[in-house]
């Protein structure tokens, strides 16, 4: 059943994942309803900026990078290196950027940020176990993000009118899924309540 199964506590933070320029303006990995979700993002960080950690994908710079997969898949995506598409397009969507101070920022080089990023072990030592999880796109990094967290044990609760996709079905399979096959491990709610149950 969607919702929260109770409300949030205060060892609770907000993942906000890879809300980025590149895939919010006019590049080849541009997710077109990024600006849907927006305002409810911002709403989001407007109300919990300093439990708000931003993870961004960082691409490799130029293409002949990248191990195993990920260099022929750096082949395929050249534009979207950092060398084609130049370094600021890494950077948080315009309307997240003021977020960070507080926010912080958690760069990571594949999907999930759980993998040398160090993430884990700093929730841990500031006693989370709770996260609202956010961004793009909802079938590939933040599904990384929540398949990730369900392994360490954190409480999961994906808002869904703040996460979003380049592809429709994808994205309505995956809050699908999480119904039919993660319900015990993952909650989703809409953001308001969300905010209503996190005080």
């Amino acid at each position: 059943m969607a919702g929260l199964h109770a409300p949030l506590p205060t060892t609770t933070i907000h993942l906000c994942v890879d809300m980025q320029r590149m895939f919010v303006e006019d590049t080849e990995w541009r997710t077109p309803w990024a600006e849907r979700v927006m305002p409810v993002l911002v709403k989001l960080c407007e109300a919990k900026a300093d439990r708000t950690i931003f993870t961004r994908f960082i691409p490799a710079a130029c293409v002949g990078e990248g191990q195993g997969t990920w260099r022929d898949y750096w082949r395929r995506w050249a534009s979207m290196t950092l060398e084609a598409m130049g370094p600021s397009m890494i950077d948080l969507a315009g309307p997240l950027q003021r977020f960070t101070p507080p926010g912080r920022l958690i760069d990571k080089r594949v999907y999930s940020p759980w993998l040398g990023t160090g993430l884990d072990a700093e929730l841990r030592a500031h006693g989370i176990d709770t996260l609202v999880v956010t961004g793009a796109e909802t079938d590939v990094c933040v599904l990384a993000a929540v398949l990730g967290a369900i392994d360490l044990g954190y409480r999961v609760v994906v808002v869904t009118d703040a996460v979003c996709s380049s592809a429709d079905d994808p994205h309505d399979h995956l809050l699908a899924l999480y119904h039919d096959r993660f319900a015990q491990q993952v909650e989703t709610a809409e953001c308001a309540e969300v905010l209503d149950g996190w005080r």
